[in-house]
């Protein structure tokens, strides 16, 4: 039954080796495949001509520029335009600015002026009644006093 055993045992180291030899035969097929494909673009690359040395590239340029140049120049123009009057109506608005501060300033100040005019009237008249009461008791305190004399002189 040994026998019988080694010889089942040989039959699947067999068949082991014979996997690995098959996958190892598929992978160095592909490998060869890639390497012939290789081989193939790089002489395709050396052989094919370049026709675009042909064209100076210099010449191709500015042809390119002068084109897009041309067409640059009414929107330059149109853009000078616009912030020349973007510039205008800055300094329009810096003076009606100026303007309106001098307007307020002056108003301010006609407020101020009568508000002050105001003042010195009700503090005057508060003044004038004060000193008409003071004349008054000054008056009074005269009187009293010469009645108080003319009372002594009657004595």
């Amino acid at each position: 039954m040994d026998k019988i055993q080694e010889l089942i045992d040989l039959l699947k180291e067999k068949k082991e080796e014979d996997n690995f030899r098959i996958f190892f035969r598929i992978i160095s097929i592909a490998g060869v495949i890639a390497l012939i494909a290789i081989v193939a673009y790089a002489i395709y690359r050396a052989v094919k001509p370049n026709y675009l040395k042909d064209f100076e590239d210099e010449e191709l340029e500015d042809d390119f520029d002068s084109y897009f140049e041309d067409e640059d120049k009414p929107i330059q123009l149109q853009t000078r335009k616009i912030k020349e009057e973007a510039e205008e109506v800055k300094e329009e608005a810096a003076e009606a600015v100026e303007e309106a501060k001098e307007e307020a300033a002056e108003e301010v100040k006609e407020e101020i002026t009568e508000t002050a005019e105001e003042a010195k009237k009700e503090a005057a008249e508060e003044v004038k009644g004060e000193v008409a009461e003071e004349i008054k008791e000054v008056v009074e305190e005269a009187k009293e006093k010469a009645s108080g004399s003319s009372s002594k002189a009657d004595k």
